[in-house]
């Protein structure tokens, strides 16, 4: 199937062209050490390909939240070092102040980190002026950033207008990978949906229930289905107020064929915290003073069944109270279990969102998924069906 983006396969001869990438580097740090270089990491074939290639290799990319304001303690100047080390070559830092300048004395294969984006009022709005202000420094366009393709912004959206565009190599593994899992995957699909509240994923549950044949509910969020579907939960996180809407999930995945999984056993406690007295038990025993917290392992079973019938999976959200043990079981299972079937050819899998990171590298099996995303708020619009800004520009 013929993309909807060029990639850098398209792009030509880039020697000494000055091309404008957009990256994520919206790391953590703590004491002026990246805590977690997971980003930066991940924009290392497209950095280093690009000025190996001989293209003077300007990063565009935002941290934290200045809001339009210079913030010293959000400037990028601070991730130079760190960079640097990471790609075992030089990163000079260009400031906007001084930006046309610095970028005329930059040799082919030289590496810059310009300024923090957010640093210009116009950035988050789109601002034409501000379009026009960063694409004077270019030639072409790279966006490389999936996690931030949920923004129309100057640097994620509106350069792809006004220079040539191209999809980084981080952008294109991807949107491949997102195409497999929901754009024209192999049948039979799942999805699993977890997180506390039924209400902050609605547009998913809806998207979904129309596109695959398994529909798996964990999290907090099951307690509002089954409360739905009469079951008492006792003192469970559930939001009572959305009956009306869980059954009308559970209406529509019967319309279109979709299978929904509720847990049927489960593990329960009368207070949160880690390691408490638990019971393992049948879904309509819950006592008035217990919550549920953890899908039990008779149904974490089933749900290992299900997936060996599957050929796709999309994972968005913990089964379980993950971040407390043991309520971190059955998540950790049926990751294993869509770990091993991925690695024996069976199943393609697909996760994102910053939880389900979590939860699988705590499972110990990130690396054994088909493709896991580190975007957040980008991943969870893809699977609301939602069109991206920064994706859908890069198609025109």
């Amino acid at each position: 199937m013929a993309r909807a983006f060029k990639t850098l396969d398209d792009i030509g001869d880039v020697t000494g062209k000055r091309v404008l990438v957009r990256e994520d580097l919206n790391v953590p740090m703590s004491d002026g050490q990246v805590t977690d270089d997971t980003r930066l990491r991940a924009t290392l074939p497209t950095v280093t390909e690009l000025a190996d290639r001989g293209a003077i290799v300007l990063i565009l990319a935002h941290f934290g939240r200045p809001k339009g304001m210079r913030d010293p303690k959000l400037s990028l100047a601070l991730l130079r070092l760190p960079y640097s080390e990471l790609l075992g070559r030089p990163v000079q830092f260009v400031d906007w102040d001084a930006a046309d300048d610095a970028v005329a004395m930059l040799q082919p294969g030289d590496i810059a980190l310009v300024e923090n984006t957010r640093f210009f009022a116009g950035e988050e709005v789109n601002d034409p002026d501000t379009v026009a202000r960063m694409a004077r420094l270019g030639d072409l366009y790279v966006n490389d950033a999936f996690s931030a393709a949920h923004r129309a912004h100057a640097s994620t959206e509106g350069l792809a207008h006004v220079l040539p565009a191209f999809a980084g190599r981080q952008m294109e593994a991807e949107l491949d990978a997102l195409d497999k899992a929901l754009g024209d995957p192999e049948h039979p699909v799942a999805a699993v949906v977890g997180g506390a509240k039924v209400s902050t994923k609605l547009d998913v549950l809806q998207h979904l229930v129309a596109r695959v044949d398994h529909l798996i509910i964990g999290g907090g969020m099951a307690n509002t289905f089954l409360a739905a579907r009469g079951v008492n939960v006792g003192k469970s996180l559930c939001e009572h107020d959305l009956a009306g809407t869980a059954e009308a999930i559970l209406a529509a995945a019967e319309r279109a064929g979709c299978t929904v999984h509720l847990p049927y056993d489960v593990v329960v406690a009368t207070e949160f915290r880690a390691n408490p007295p638990t019971r393992t038990i049948n879904v309509h025993e819950v006592a008035a003073d217990e919550m549920i917290l953890d899908v039990g392992p008779a149904a974490t079973e089933a749900l290992g069944d299900v997936l060996k019938n599957c050929r796709t999976l999309v994972w968005n959200g913990p089964l379980g109270a993950f971040e407390t043990p043991p309520f971190d079981a059955a998540t950790v299972a049926l990751a294993q279990t869509a770990a091993a079937l991925t690695q024996d050819g069976s199943l393609v899998s697909v996760a994102g969102g910053g939880d389900t990171v979590a939860a699988l590298n705590q499972a110990g099996v990130a690396d054994r998924f088909t493709f896991v995303s580190t975007a957040g708020g980008a991943f969870l619009e893809w699977m609301e069906g939602r069109e991206l800004p920064g994706v859908a520009a890069l198609g025109r």
